[in-house]
């Protein structure tokens, strides 16, 4: 094998390793966004940084799931009975750029921690909307 043809097929096979997974990350993102549930969603939990991602509603719990990975499995799951809506506000200066635009930043909190989802305020309406239309969990108990 000559000087040049080695090198070639290296490069060859990373360009096409990365054709292939950005090809896997937009069938994923297609097939999560297709799910009836899902809303597009930025987390920041526990004081760190914004991410950007995808929520979608289950029966029983709301998942998260990052916009940029390969992973079909969500990063967050918050069980409904135990996550507490605070309210809403608009975004602050700092975080109008990291979120998207005409976004809420919906306040919650989940078995003592807090969790602030950044959502489209029609996303907020059904996520509010789901978590008071919460299964009966006892007679006369409401979730």
């Amino acid at each position: 094998m000559n000087d040049i043809g080695l090198p070639f097929i290296v490069l060859a096979t990373a360009f096409a390793l990365l054709v292939f997974a950005l090809c896997l990350s937009g069938v994923r993102r297609f097939n999560l966004r297709r799910a009836l549930g899902t809303v597009d969603a930025s987390i920041c939990t526990a004081g760190k940084s914004w991410q950007m991602g995808v929520c979608r509603y289950q029966d029983n719990e709301l998942e998260w799931f990052r916009l940029v990975s390969l992973s079909v499995r969500p990063k967050h799951t918050f069980r409904r009975s135990s996550l507490e809506l605070l309210g809403r506000r608009k975004p602050t200066e700092s975080e109008l750029l990291k979120v998207q635009p005409d976004a809420v930043i919906v306040e919650l909190r989940y078995e003592g921690q807090e969790v602030l989802l950044a959502m489209r305020f029609d996303a907020y309406t059904g996520l509010s909307s789901w978590l008071e239309a919460g299964p009966v969990i006892g007679v006369g108990t409401w979730r």
